[in-house]
């Protein structure tokens, strides 16, 4: 008992492979028996016992049912509880089938182990889900066809060359022997084409883009009003471009976006976190069902224990920082340069004002005429999925930050807030050309202690791409890649000016990665969400006219989040 006890989780572990690679090959084996000759011998005795429609229809529905076991092996292979059910009674039914369609006992007795094998590993197919609304991926199917065919092709070489030598094969359409395999072979394929054109119809359609005038975008706003599980990231649900999944509850979702093959989700699933592992599973089925690539961008050291239960590959993409600011304080000589500029700043008349969600509509034009002043000396234009763009609804939806200087609005700064209050985040910060130097430090000042009369524990100042890179010898090819990239690539983006701003302000740093089923599809998981963000190709190479660049102005870079290859949400 202690000996089974110890070798069970293995066995369960294993169970689900081990158990698709079984029943395919034992459907792949029907198919091929339904296809070939009976032996005479076994024929002829069976024939005495039992009238021909039964040994013709047992012929018939073992064929049949060996394409069932081939389709249910990828609900095996994906744990799913109601395949192992089918897949145990199916094969029990055909091993007494092989009896009574030929006297096949070695047939039906390697079917029967097969389903002794399965039946006491319940436990090894957890996931609830019916078998109509099982995800069968095209490379499965080709799999399925494949073995109808080489069943075809193989009964096709048994009766032209196996006791017809001296006979054309199409004489031999007559024997009834013939008759069966051809109707059971045809009978397999019949049904393979139902199936595959039932999936066409059947399997679930792209999640759409839900926005402001879809019903469930209500259901988003209210997962993240009560969620548990949720970075300050999570607030771009609302922006209007991704798609969705949900869970069964409706009190999670994943959210992403789909770019050619590449379905990316932005962060981890936000809501419940007993829901967390299931959505992502969900995630992967589906994609794997369109032969989509699926992949995770900009998750956290918590999200990592479920990406390797689904067996992804993970590549540290840069850090975050997050500042405690409940204890927060400007005392001392390493935050000197800051409160310096803080009090320049509010000395020389600089007001700050938190505007509540849904307030702005009187200030609107001014905080437009700042982005557009803003954008105007940005490379690349406003921004989208991994981070967030002017646009009025989606600004209505979060409290902004403004500064103003001589009764003037110059510089603002929409808020990322959580429903638990553990972090706030920002996310657009611009100001113009009227602000006073070292305005956004003023600003991100003012926001700590704005913060901490909110309650909130940390200050997410968003990330540094490449940050925290280690470029050793036996360090990941991708890693010593991007840390090159990080020491060499300020003329591309200002990687290390990024990490300094940040750094000025002693933060924590989390690490942050990107995950994808395989290594080499990180690369281009990391291109597409370049591409997401910024509008396609278009958007990424688009420069400034050098009408549109004001006079040149000392800058730092503000520490906005941002995406890997994207350029900062605010240079001040």
């Amino acid at each position: 008992m202690a000996l089974r006890r110890e070798f069970r989780p293995a066995v369960l572990a294993a169970a689900p492979l081990a158990g698709a690679v079984l029943v395919m090959a034992a459907g792949a084996m029907l198919i091929a028996s339904g296809a070939t000759p009976s032996s005479p011998e076994r024929f002829m005795r069976l024939s005495l016992a039992l009238p021909t429609l039964v040994i013709d229809v047992s012929h018939f529905a073992s064929s049949v049912l060996g394409l069932v076991l081939v389709m249910l092996a990828f609900g095996l292979r994906s744990r799913l509880d109601a395949a192992w059910a089918a897949s145990v009674a199916v094969l029990f039914v055909t091993a007494l089938l092989s009896l009574s369609k030929g006297l096949i006992w070695e047939e039906g007795m390697i079917l029967a182990a097969i389903g002794a094998f399965l039946a006491p590993l319940r436990a090894a197919f957890p996931r609830k889900a019916a078998l109509s609304q099982m995800e069968v991926s095209p490379g499965w199917l080709l799999s399925a066809g494949a073995a109808v065919a080489g069943a075809g092709l193989l009964g096709l070489w048994f009766f032209s060359h196996v006791s017809y030598e001296d006979r054309p094969f199409w004489s031999t359409m007559v024997d009834g022997d013939v008759a069966r395999s051809i109707r059971a072979w045809a009978g397999a394929a019949l049904a393979f084409l139902g199936f595959g054109l039932w999936r066409l119809v059947a399997t679930a359609a792209t999640p759409k883009v839900i926005g402001e005038d879809d019903p469930d975008f209500e259901r988003v706003r209210a997962v993240l009003a009560a969620s548990e599980s949720a970075e300050p990231i999570s607030n771009l649900a609302l922006f209007g471009d991704k798609r969705f999944l949900f869970s069964e509850s409706g009190q999670s979702f994943l959210m992403f976006g789909v770019r050619g093959r590449s379905w990316i989700a932005l962060g981890g699933p936000v809501g419940r976190r007993d829901e967390r592992l299931e959505l992502l599973w969900r995630f992967r089925e589906l994609a794997d069902a369109h032969a989509a690539r699926p992949g995770l961008y900009g998750i956290g050291p918590d999200d990592l224990p479920d990406i390797v239960e689904l067996g992804f590959s993970i590549q540290k993409i840069g850090e975050c920082a997050r500042l405690p600011i409940q204890d927060f304080a400007f005392e001392g000589q390493t935050r000197a340069k800051i409160r310096r500029a803080w009090r320049q700043v509010r000395d020389g008349g600089a007001e700050f004002e938190v505007i509540p969600p849904g307030g702005i509509d009187d200030i609107l034009p001014a905080l437009s005429e700042i982005s557009d002043e803003w954008l105007a000396r940005q490379s690349g234009g406003d921004k989208a999925f991994a981070l967030g763009g002017f646009n009025p609804r989606y600004l209505r939806e979060f409290p902004v930050a403004i500064a103003r200087w001589e009764g003037r609005i110059v510089a603002f700064a929409n808020l990322w807030p959580t429903a638990c209050r553990d972090a706030f985040s920002i996310d657009l910060m611009r100001y113009n050309w009227a602000a006073p130097k070292r305005i956004m430090d003023f600003l991100f000042v003012e926001l700590i202690s704005w913060g901490r009369e909110q309650g909130y524990v940390y200050l997410d100042f968003g990330n540094a791409p490449l940050a925290g890179l280690e470029d050793r010898p036996l360090a990941p090819v991708m890693t010593r890649v991007g840390r090159l990239m990080f020491d060499l690539g300020e003329d591309v983006y200002n990687f290390q000016g990024v990490r300094s701003y940040k750094d000025k302000f002693h933060p924590n740093w989390e690490p942050r990665y990107a995950a994808a089923p395989a290594k080499w599809a990180i690369a281009i998981l990391l291109a597409d969400v370049s591409l997401l963000s910024s509008g396609g190709l278009a958007g990424l190479t688009r420069r400034p006219k050098k009408a549109e660049i004001p006079p040149p102005r000392k800058a730092e870079p503000a520490p906005g989040p941002v995406a890997v290859g994207e350029p900062a949400q605010g240079m001040v």
